[in-house]
């Protein structure tokens, strides 16, 4: 998507160890009107498959999923970080290890607001390792719901997430797939 590949390109910068910081327009003060493009993009991509659920995991990437979710007309549901005296009952839990924060946690989503019958499509900023992915496809697959696909904001394509689940049969649909970085460079894959 060649206006978030340019947004990336004027805004972005890129700091040591494979980090890129977007949190001018994606990831902290976000860019409504840039999201409303790219929930486009992502219906015009998915609008066959019947989506009936989106799905993100906290924190950054609930503000893309509420506009995409808007566009598909459903609700959304984010996997939470730690549980809370909010979610009550029974929950699917799976774990995630953050590229950015390097720790490991679990994520969690009650079982009332996912289930069989849905057809869910995640949404995500960022795809580097897989692991958020990896995570949030467990707990669909635990609540034996349908995974349409996953509709990513960045793909840092140079590592190994995005071919690994590929190679799973996820489909995956990314709006920028960055094929190397270094401080003031950014190329993409197109």
């Amino acid at each position: 998507m060649q206006l978030l590949e340019d947004r990336i390109l004027r805004d972005g910068k890129v700091k040591d160890g494979s980090v890129l910081k977007v949190d001018s327009f994606l990831n902290h003060q976000m860019d409504v009107k840039l999201f409303g493009e790219m929930a486009k993009e992502f219906y015009n991509l998915f609008q066959a498959d019947k989506v009936n659920k989106i799905l993100t995991i906290e924190a950054s990437g609930i503000g893309i999923a509420c506009i995409t979710a808007q566009v598909f007309d459903c609700p959304v549901i984010f996997a939470k970080k730690t549980k809370t005296k909010n979610i009550a009952g029974e929950v699917y839990t799976s774990k995630v290890e953050s590229f950015t924060h390097g720790v490991v946690y679990d994520i969690i989503v009650a079982k009332e607001f996912l289930g069989p019958d849905d057809r869910v499509l995640i949404i995500d900023d960022f795809l580097a390792n897989g692991a958020a992915l990896t995570g949030l496809a467990d707990i669909v697959c635990q609540a034996g719901a349908t995974l349409v696909g996953a509709g990513i904001a960045i793909e840092k394509a140079f590592q190994p997430g995005g071919d690994l689940l590929r190679g799973q049969g996820m489909r995956i649909e990314s709006l920028a797939r960055i094929k190397s970085m270094s401080p003031g460079k950014v190329e993409f894959i197109h």
